[in-house]
């Protein structure tokens, strides 16, 4: 069964998002990636980020982003902080997902 919130507040927590990204569409949403990725290492409580790319085997996922936060806490601080930067930059990545023809899969995690 699934925890909502880690055992002990001092353990990492884990955003995992995976993509199916369409070959014309994979170097522009890398890049994109990178700049969302650099942004977080600024923010309080960031521990790690790691952008992956798929170059063998069957996964239909071909991007994977992780990013560890050191507490829930601070994991949703930064989503603020992004979510209300995207908003100055007139950015909605819901749309930048549709029009680069991306789906994508999101969860949270901690280590088991």
């Amino acid at each position: 069964m699934a925890r909502n919130t880690p055992r002990n507040p001092s353990d990492g927590v884990f955003r995992v998002d995976k993509f199916v990204v369409p070959a014309a569409s994979l170097p522009a949403f890398v890049e994109q990636m990178r700049e969302i990725l650099q942004m977080f290492e600024r923010l309080p409580g960031w521990r790690q980020k790691h952008l992956l790319t798929q170059f063998g085997g069957t996964g239909e996922f071909n991007v994977v982003t992780m990013v560890e936060w050191k507490t829930a806490g601070a994991m949703a601080v930064a989503q603020e902080i992004v979510q209300q930067r995207f908003a100055e930059q007139g950015i909605a990545p819901a749309q930048v997902l549709e029009r680069l023809g991306v789906r994508s899969d999101r969860g949270f995690y901690i280590a088991g």
